[in-house]
């Protein structure tokens, strides 16, 4: 009897002329008409092979699929972007190679190879009623117009199958939540020579500032408050009148996220007559160890029953549309991909032979989802 990795080893070669189609057709998350001509062709890709055409779903003008299939209610979500980082043009510089076994292509890694294998392995199952495929087009601008969608298709499900890629093999056990603030500082302009003491210097306060919110972070808990973008001042004679500064701030768990979020809300100015206003707050819940172990159990259980290495786990500072689909209460399992390298970098890179076992395991693991939730 032919073994499920040896179907999906079969399926290879298609699985990369579907990939190079997808490389090949740029995605940049930026350029919605991309986005768009992008999801036509993975809308076709998937039609053929799932037997259903998608439903598409555009919000704020980008463009997402989803795929709802059988007629009883959603039990897995497989969830997939199809959007990239790479600007159109980036193929002349970049394009898309096999070569001694390794693959590569703008986003070939992150992520239209799991991309590829979400649609394989569905495919492949015995009976696909009860699973739900969401593909969206803005993940790599930290899915604004998607999150709603996400947890939506999330919330009830026995869990969500992330196809995000992994670097070294390990699947995802937990993603730090991400927060993004702005704080924009008011003095007073003044000329620099004849009048500095009648300026109230944004630049300083700026400075108190930055200094101070770099003490927020908690190395012990994995938390890091870290700030980045900075602007500030029109001329070199004079006073600045306003500054602005960016903050990416991580933490592990959800009480350490919002002890920075109130923290941060809480700063007050040190200059006489400054003031600040602080936007922003959490973009993407944690992805908390708790909600992945079940499942990375289970995962396990299949690799060594289908004859594959033991699986190993990771905790990374990055997020992903897991974030979401674990803030709302959703079992999920992430870095199911590619495994590769070079994510958003010149060497962005695939390793072609363990796309196969790879999509061997997704398939044991929806299957065994779908038969024993």
């Amino acid at each position: 009897m032919t073994s499920l990795v040896e179907r999906m080893q079969a399926a290879l070669p298609q699985m990369l002329t579907d990939l190079e189609r997808l490389v090949t057709c740029e995605s940049p998350s930026s350029d919605q008409a991309a986005v768009a001509r992008s999801a036509d062709l993975v809308a076709e890709l998937g039609t053929g092979l799932l037997g259903s055409a998608p439903e598409y779903v555009v919000v704020d003008g980008c463009t997402h699929l989803r795929w709802r299939l059988g007629d009883g209610p959603s039990r897995v979500l497989v969830l997939a972007h199809h959007d990239t980082v790479w600007p159109i043009g980036s193929l002349e510089s970049h394009p898309f190679v096999i070569e001694d076994g390794v693959l590569r292509g703008p986003g070939s890694f992150d992520m239209k190879t799991g991309l590829v294998m979400a649609f394989h392995a569905i495919a492949a199952l015995p009976a696909a009623d009860g699973v739900t495929l969401l593909v969206t087009g803005d993940e790599e601008l930290g899915s604004p117009s998607s999150r709603a969608l996400i947890e939506e298709e999330a919330a009830g499900c026995v869990a969500a199958l992330v196809l995000e890629a992994s670097a070294d093999g390990a699947l995802k056990l937990e993603r730090k939540g991400v927060s993004n603030y702005e704080i924009r500082i008011v003095g007073r302009a003044s000329h620099a020579g004849l009048e500095p003491e009648l300026g109230v210097n944004a630049s300083i306060e700026a400075a108190h500032q930055i200094l101070a919110v770099s003490n927020l972070g908690d190395a012990s808990r994995g938390t890091s408050v870290t700030p980045t973008v900075l602007t500030s001042g029109t001329t070199r004679n004079t006073v600045p009148a306003t500054a602005s500064f960016l903050i990416d701030a991580r933490a592990r768990d959800v009480e350490e996220q919002l002890r920075v979020d109130k923290e941060l809300h809480a700063l007050t100015p040190v200059l006489p007559e400054s003031s600040l206003e602080i936007l922003g707050g959490p973009n993407r819940p944690p992805l908390e160890r708790k909600m992945s172990i079940d499942l990375f159990e289970r995962a396990s259980r299949l690799a060594g029953d289908l004859g594959l290495p033991a699986l190993r786990e990771i905790s990374v500072g990055g997020g992903s549309d897991g974030n979401f689909t674990a803030g709302v209460g959703t079992p999920t399992l992430d870095g199911l991909g590619a495994v590769g390298g070079g994510a958003h970098a010149d060497d962005e890179h695939v390793v072609v032979a363990e796309i196969a076992p790879r999509t061997a395991l997704l398939v044991a693991l929806i299957d065994d989802l779908l038969d024993r939730p």
